[in-house]
């Protein structure tokens, strides 16, 4: 099976949950590089202006208000991209949302609707996405996480959701791979991005939530994706301190089981209560769209050098410097306590 992806000027790219954080920033950075866009989150005005802004600057981009938790709404997103441009080359699974809180406060249909979104919005998109390519070929691209390896405390259906988008992407590859079917498939893991993230979550703590550091910019993210794009991959861990947590997890998982309970309460919380009247994107959009980035978190990192080295990197290099790439960001992610 030869799989041959094309380059992004030539592409038409369908990106979920492309209003806020890595969805929009990978469809500004995808509109620079020349794709054409299909656009889908739930906030038709914040798309309309997303397609409005990027037409322009003379890009070509279509809105198509899309929950993805639905089989028919996914699947009419797929009509209409190829309704407007004749085919699909690349479609990116990103559309997500988290909840904090303990497992006994955590209402059920909160966690089902989390696990519709998340896992069932990437089941929805992929088997609709290989319908439309196994002809002609594509990338289907799938946001996982640093959870999708290991789990935290507080966020732990998150940590389940993202765990059943790596069971399902990885046994998906196995059987396009069986039939023959040219379509590469990715699982994008990133570590803490600097997005509306915690703003979007739900939260049953006392306090509101945060991420841990390091923190990278939701543009290494989508480097990763549009990398994806163009060339064929099995998975990317997108930031080096994934990768570290990740080796943590499977070499040592009772030490980071204490650790986590050391450390992961207080540092997924901030000093401030939580708002009684906090909005939140679980079931609907909260109006903190547009925006790539939450700021006022500390040290942003924008470059990824573990990331860069094991997409672009020459075999050679990668084996000399993969070592120090890694030691700086377990270096990074060495957390520190913090009162909370």
């Amino acid at each position: 099976m030869a799989i041959r992806l094309k380059k992004l000027d030539q592409q038409v790219m369908v990106i979920t949950g492309a209003t806020s954080g890595i969805g929009l920033t990978t469809a500004r950075m995808a509109a620079e590089k020349g794709a054409r866009l299909v656009l889908a989150a739930r906030d038709s005005n914040a798309l309309d202006q997303l397609v409005a802004e990027l037409r322009g600057q003379g890009r070509e981009a279509l809105a198509v208000p899309t929950d993805v938790g639905s089989r028919d709404e996914v699947t009419a997103l797929g009509r209409a991209a190829v309704e407007r441009f004749g085919r699909i080359d690349t479609w990116v699974n990103n559309a997500g949302v988290s909840i904090y809180g303990r497992h006994r406060e955590v209402p059920l249909e909160d966690q089902r609707q989390l696990f519709q979104t998340n896992f069932w919005g990437v089941v929805h998109g992929s088997l609709t996405a290989l319908e439309l390519m196994k002809d002609k070929g594509g990338a289907i691209i799938n946001l996982g996480s640093e959870l999708s390896e290991v789990s935290v405390p507080l966020q732990g259906m998150y940590s389940a959701s993202k765990h059943a988008v790596k069971g399902y992407t990885d046994s998906l590859r196995m059987e396009i791979e069986k039939d023959g079917v040219p379509i590469s498939v990715t699982l994008i893991k990133p570590a803490g991005i600097d997005t509306l993230f915690t703003s979007h979550a739900r939260n049953y703590m006392k306090n509101e939530p945060e991420l841990p550091a390091p923190l990278y910019a939701p543009e290494v993210v989508a480097d990763a994706i549009l990398y994806a794009a163009e060339h064929p991959q099995r998975d990317i861990f997108a930031g080096g301190a994934s990768k570290i947590f990740a080796m943590e997890g499977h070499t040592m998982p009772r030490m980071l089981d204490k650790v986590m309970n050391l450390l992961m309460f207080s540092q997924q919380q901030k000093p401030q209560p939580s708002a009684p009247d906090r909005s939140d994107a679980l079931y609907q959009p909260n109006g903190q769209e547009l925006q790539q980035r939450q700021g006022g978190r500390g040290k942003v990192f924008e470059r990824s050098p573990y990331t860069w080295l094991t997409t672009r990197g020459k075999p050679l290099t990668w084996s000399l410097l993969a070592g120090g790439a890694l030691l700086a960001a377990w270096k990074m992610s060495t957390p520190t306590a913090k009162k909370g």
